[in-house]
């Protein structure tokens, strides 16, 4: 499957956070701004520097919803989320395997997890921004600043 195009809807999707809460995409549509992180692993040396300097930037934070995905059970995210005092919502893609981010183009059946892809979903349900990257390189959070502020975001 393809990476969805910027300025068309983001597919849909509901599955659970890290503490088995369900967590439906199409919940926040006219509430809130949704940036969804799509990652490779918990635990991993990239995934989580680029996790925890996001939880380092709360005019990011403050600025949309933030949902965190890779395709780890549920009970990992929460031992992760824990272990790197993540404030945000760590969403699994565990099963069906790789659901979400085959959805949106970013799941390598090769290696069985999610590329590094990022997409900014407006109140509307529209994707605004996004970016994939190569497994090894992280993403810049600047961007993520960038993009939010587009849409109107107050980043203090």
């Amino acid at each position: 499957m393809t990476v969805p195009a910027v300025g068309s809807r983001a597919p849909d999707f509901s599955t659970r956070n890290q503490y088995g809460e369900p967590v439906r995409l199409s919940d926040y549509a006219g509430r809130r701004d949704v940036v969804l992180v799509f990652y490779p692993y918990a635990f991993s040396q990239v995934c989580t520097g680029e996790l925890a300097a996001l939880r380092d930037r709360p005019e990011l934070l403050a600025a949309a919803e933030f949902l965190a995905i890779s395709c780890d059970p549920m009970f990992t995210l929460r031992a992760y989320a824990e272990a790197q005092n993540l404030p945000f919502g760590l969403l699994t893609d565990f099963w069906p395997h790789g659901a979400i981010a085959s959805s949106y183009g970013v799941f390598d059946p090769d290696r069985g997890n999610a590329r590094r892809g990022t997409f900014v979903v407006d109140r509307e349900g529209l994707i605004r921004w996004s970016v994939v990257n190569p497994l090894p390189e992280p993403r810049n959070l600047d961007d993520y600043a960038e993009a939010l502020a587009k849409l109107g975001a107050d980043l203090g």
